[in-house]
Formats: structure tokens, sequence, C-alpha cells
């Protein structure tokens, strides 16, 4: 062993002996990795109340966002029952008025389905298609086979999505 090694085991030894005193400068290391491990493990436990607060909130937006979705889609069916609140006070009333009046109605019940992304399917002289159209009865017919030849209720998509099927009859060819 040359002098280097020596030096260098002494210090070792120095440091890993049980027996030795620890010097001032170890006993000041491990109270700074002490004080470091208590900030740590209080940052841990503020990162998990954080998001436990996170969760616990989006969980209420979600909430709120079910219980709430359809106000404004409300708000605006307000002025259409209000309108046929009003046909049936009128007490003088004749056909031509009513008539009016449920055009008029109707014209705002449009504008309500459109201003929320309702539209009706188009199905009358369309080719079936299972997805949007729901057939009741096949009549025998000279029009191509799976055209749709009477709406009986119209069908209606919400954003693109199938709310309710046009309920149809759809024409069959004739058998010779």
């Amino acid at each position: 062993m040359n002098a280097e090694d020596k030096d260098s085991s002494s210090i070792d030894d120095s440091n890993n002996n049980p027996d030795q005193p620890i010097s001032s400068t170890s006993e000041d290391q491990i109270k700074l990795l002490e004080e470091k491990l208590a900030e740590a493990q209080a940052q841990v436990l503020y990162v998990k109340a954080e998001g436990e607060n996170i969760r616990k909130r989006s969980f209420e937006d979600i909430d709120k966002a079910r219980k709430f979705a359809l106000e404004k889609f409300s708000g605006e069916l307000l002025s259409v029952k209000d309108s046929l609140d009003a046909a049936l006070i009128v007490e003088n009333a004749n056909i031509d008025s009513y008539k009016n009046g449920v055009e008029l109605t109707q014209k705002q019940l449009i504008n309500v389905f459109e201003k929320f992304g309702i539209h009706e399917i188009k199905a009358l002289g369309e080719k079936f298609d299972p997805n949007q159209h729901q057939a009741i009865s096949m009549v025998e017919s000279e029009e191509e086979p799976n055209k749709i030849l009477t709406v009986l209720q119209k069908g209606y998509l919400l954003n693109e999505r199938v709310i309710r099927p046009a309920l149809v009859t759809v024409s069959k060819s004739k058998n010779i």
C-alpha cells in the first residue's frame, strides 16, 4: 500500500466506524437532510390534497353541467309555450286566427330547434336507411325497392345523431 491508499482508508474508516463520534458537520448534514425530507413530505401532502380538491371540483362541475345542461333549451321553449298559452286565452278567435297562431308558434319551435342543432330527417322519396328510418310496413309499388313512400312520423337528428328515427312505409318490388 502506498501513502495515498493509507490516507484514503483512514478517512473511510473514520466515517464508517460506529465507535468514533460523529463530527458536527455530519450532524449538520443529517439535520439538513431531515429538514429536506420534512419539506418533501409536506409538499407531497400538499400536492395530494390539491389533487383531491381538483377531483372534487371537477365532479361538482360535471354534476352542475348535467343538472343545468338543458337550461338554455328550456328557456327557449318557454316562449313557445307562452304562445300556446296565449292562443288558449283568446275568446273570440276563428279558425283562421288559430291557424295563423299555430303557424307562428311552429316557426318559433323550428327556430329553437335550429338554434340547438335539432334537424328533421329527410325521408320522403329517399332510399331506406335503417340508421335513420324505421319501416312500419312494405308496400308493393312501381317504385324502386326500398324507396320511402310515406312518412308516418318525422324523425329528428340532434347534432347529426338520431334522436328519433322517421317511421316510414317502404316500397317493395311487385312479384310477377
